[in-house]
Formats: C-alpha cells, structure tokens, sequence
C-alpha cells in the first residue's frame, strides 16, 4: 500500500456509518480498536491486483477508483468509490488475491479494517451479515452496468452514468447534490479525456441535467442523469 501521512490508530471516525451504528457495543469496540485510519494523496494506490486481501476498505473523506491496468499503461474503471463507500469486500470474504487496483483519485481518509476482523464479524453478527449480502449484490449490479456503458452508450452518456452512480443510495449514502468533482477527476473514473468530458459536460448542462461550477457539479435533475442515453438499451 503506497500511503502517505500514515495514521494508525483507533478509529471513531466508524461511527458515521449506519451499518457500524447496527452492530452491538462489542462489535463496535473490537472495530474501533483494530481498524486503522490511513491518509493518501491523489494518484497513491490504496491497494494493488495481485496482493493479498489484508483489509476491507472504507473511504471516510475523498474518492477512490476501482480499475486495472496492462503493461502498457492502458486501463478500465469499474467504479468510482465517493465518501461513505466500502469496497473490497469479495476478495475479502474469499481470502483471495485482489483482482483489481485500488486508486485514490484525489486525497482521501481511508478506514481499513483487518481480513480477520471482517470475517469474525461475517461469524457473529447478523447485522454485519445483511449489510455485506446487499453491498456485494449491489455492487455486482453496478459492475454490470459500468461495462455495459463503456461498451454501448456514446460519450456524453458514459459520462452521466459515472456521474450518476456516484448516487447509489446503498453504496454511497453520503453523497450530496453538489459533488466536489473536476473535469480531470471525471476523466479518471471514466478512462475519458478531460477535453471530451468537458464537451460532455456541457452538453448536460444545456439539458439543465447538471450545473457546473469550479471544481464542482451541481445535480439538477438525478432522475434525468440516470435515463440519460440509455433509452434504447
């Protein structure tokens, strides 16, 4: 893990998550002591394909992506993951080598909870239990329609999708209308030039879809942004 200004510590920063607040006070105790509150700059992997599945990720503040790259260079974004997101949990839960990178898009808290922690959770809690279930079946919807976008809908719709599933209600709960997101930040979640996100943009904005201001989005009409180009699929 490339961190930078590490912080170890007892977390209660978990506190701020519903599906924390559902556990009892040992659960919460026994995560409060053993998770660990890590800082990492923009463009810093959280997590790398290939290495062991240590922890399960939270992001408390700030954006991640999960992408995978080849050799040369050239890579695919399966999500962006905004403040009040988990991720990671499949190859947790198998024990498995992580299948793809983890990527911090622009600085961001990161609240790691150890492999062995999240799986005597999985055994006691039934709370933790229901919470996991409905994070991985949402986020395997997710996944689905990510592809499904880059390899079916024109640019400025891919672009309103990213945009749009940043809004999950389950995965993302936190997210507000005005969304702290840059045209360069878009471009990384969705593999598109800035120059072209900007073009697109634009166009959602004459559609009264978005507002944009500096380094902000505004959304306007959400319902709008989901049906966006994906009419006639």
């Amino acid at each position: 893990m490339d961190s930078n200004d590490s912080v170890d510590r007892a977390v209660p920063e978990l506190d701020s998550h519903d599906w924390f607040k559902a556990l009892d006070t040992r659960h919460q105790a026994l995560l409060r002591a053993g998770s660990v509150l890590r800082h990492y700059e923009a463009g810093a992997f959280i997590t790398r394909r290939g290495e062991p599945s240590a922890h399960w990720i939270g992001v408390h503040t700030g954006l991640i992506k999960l992408a995978v790259y080849n050799a040369d260079g050239r890579g695919a974004t399966f999500s962006g993951v905004p403040a009040g997101g988990w991720c990671g949990e499949g190859s947790v839960l198998k024990r498995e080598l992580r299948r793809y990178d983890v990527v911090a898009v622009r600085a961001a808290n990161i609240i790691l909870v150890p492999v062995e922690l999240f799986h005597l959770l999985l055994a006691e809690s039934l709370s933790f239990n229901a919470f996991v279930i409905r994070q991985l079946n949402e986020r395997m919807g997710q996944f689905i329609a990510t592809i499904q976008n880059q390899r079916l809908l024109a640019v400025d719709a891919q672009v309103a999708q990213a945009i749009a599933q940043l809004f999950h209600p389950m995965l993302y709960p936190r997210t507000s209308s005005v969304l702290e997101l840059s045209q360069e930040e878009i471009g990384l979640l969705t593999g598109i030039s800035r120059q072209r996100v900007n073009l697109a943009l634009g166009r959602l904005a004459e559609l009264k879809l978005i507002s944009i201001a500096y380094q902000s989005i505004r959304v306007v009409d959400l319902d709008g942004l989901r049906r966006y180009g994906v009419a006639s699929l």
